[in-house]
């Protein structure tokens, strides 16, 4: 037993005596800057090739909706339909006065012929001619009026009967008229309760389920065609005359697909509180992204003169910060920290630093998490000197 704990206790002392390497120490390393090309990384989001919000058009209750979000729907497949029984009353009832109104047209033009072939100021039957017969007041009655009296002309007659009866036929042909504007009217309220597809695509975002009242005019569902999509992003209006039509860029989806894409729509204004531009980029068909996922979408930069590259390794930046940053080293070795704009990979470890160093800049290559300001690698840590220990004799 005595024979172990010496052994052991040799052991510990030779292990005490020896120093280890430090794994990724932090170091001061100088700003590299290379000949490669430049490029700014921007966000961006995937969007659907196409997408439009339905509205309800008219005040009511839901009764029926397509189904929840990313339910696939053919065109002019009903996507949601407000309840329209109030409307099926005023129908019925319009009908019912086009019927009316077409009975009145008929009875108006039978009395137009009438008058026409028949007239009523001839009738032998319309006036008995004082209690004599009909036959006597129109063989002398009449005649002895018209001769010495002067008060009875019957084409004037004639023709103001035919007159009330055309006028008679062009009411009834007005109130049809007016009964099929209703009747238009309604048709075009009752095809706004129901929202069609307008193409192919799914529900991306549903606002109402059945039983909600809703108005005119307010949003309740959005819908997609999915089966191509994009990147919109906001690019800065001094980068935006880098880029052109059809024009190949490189993106990453997600923080892990990488794929080229296309520009495929530039706007031709800026956004005058942002100063930016939108510019729309078509996505390969093989790539499986979903709208709404986050992009980075490299955009080349045009400099004077040889383009110059600067970068750094990634592991100098500083880790947990939201915003990227490094700690350079100032001529009096003292450290501050300088937020940085970053560009896209350049390989080996090493990322592209759009502005923020300098080609010579010094900067702390793998600063421990947490450090701010001010701190340098020889502060921080102070070397470990080994413990001395009395040689143990080994038992006799």
């Amino acid at each position: 037993m005595g024979t172990r704990n010496s052994v052991s206790g040799l052991l510990f002392a030779w292990l005490a005596t020896c120093s280890f390497p430090a794994l990724h120490a932090a170091e001061i390393i100088a700003v590299e800057a290379s000949g490669s090309q430049s490029a700014s990384v921007l966000g961006s989001t995937v969007v659907p090739y196409k997408e439009v919000t339905l509205s309800a058009q008219f005040p009511g209750v839901i009764k029926y909706v397509a189904g929840p979000v990313g339910t696939n729907l053919q065109q002019n497949a009903v996507v949601f339909q407000v309840d329209d029984s109030e409307l099926m009353a005023k129908r019925n009832a319009v009908v019912a006065q086009i019927t009316m109104a077409q009975a009145g047209i008929q009875n108006a033009q039978s009395q137009y012929y009438r008058e026409l072939t028949s007239p009523r100021s001839k009738d032998i039957g319309a006036m008995p001619g004082f209690g004599m017969p009909a036959m006597f007041d129109k063989m002398a009655v009449r005649p002895f009026a018209e001769s010495f009296m002067g008060s009875y002309d019957s084409d004037t007659i004639r023709q103001a009967d035919l007159s009330n009866a055309m006028a008679g036929y062009t009411q009834a042909q007005a109130q049809y008229q007016q009964a099929m504007s209703q009747l238009q009217e309604i048709d075009s309220s009752l095809r706004d309760a129901s929202a069609y597809a307008p193409f192919e695509g799914i529900i991306m975002e549903k606002m109402v389920e059945v039983g909600d009242t809703v108005q005119p005019g307010q949003p309740l569902i959005k819908f997609g065609y999915v089966k191509y999509k994009r990147l919109q992003a906001d690019v800065p209006s001094g980068l935006v005359g880098n880029l052109s039509k059809d024009m190949v860029v490189s993106a990453r989806i997600d923080g892990s697909m990488n794929t080229s894409v296309r520009v495929a729509e530039i706007y031709p204004v800026a956004d005058a509180s942002r100063h930016t531009v939108t510019v729309k980029f078509d996505v390969p068909m093989e790539v499986a992204a979903a709208p709404g996922m986050y992009a980075e979408i490299h955009i080349p930069e045009k400099k004077q003169g040889a383009a110059q590259v600067i970068t750094v390794p990634s592991t100098a930046l500083l880790k947990g910060s939201s915003l990227p940053g490094v700690l350079v080293v100032k001529p009096d070795n003292t450290s501050e920290l300088r937020m940085v704009r970053l560009g896209s990979d350049q390989g080996n470890g090493k990322v592209e630093v759009v502005s923020g160093l300098n080609a010579g800049d010094r900067v702390i290559n793998n600063p421990p998490a947490g450090v701010s300001s001010g701190w340098m690698p020889g502060a921080a840590e102070a070397p470990v000197t080994p413990a001395t220990t009395e040689p143990v004799p080994l038992a006799k």
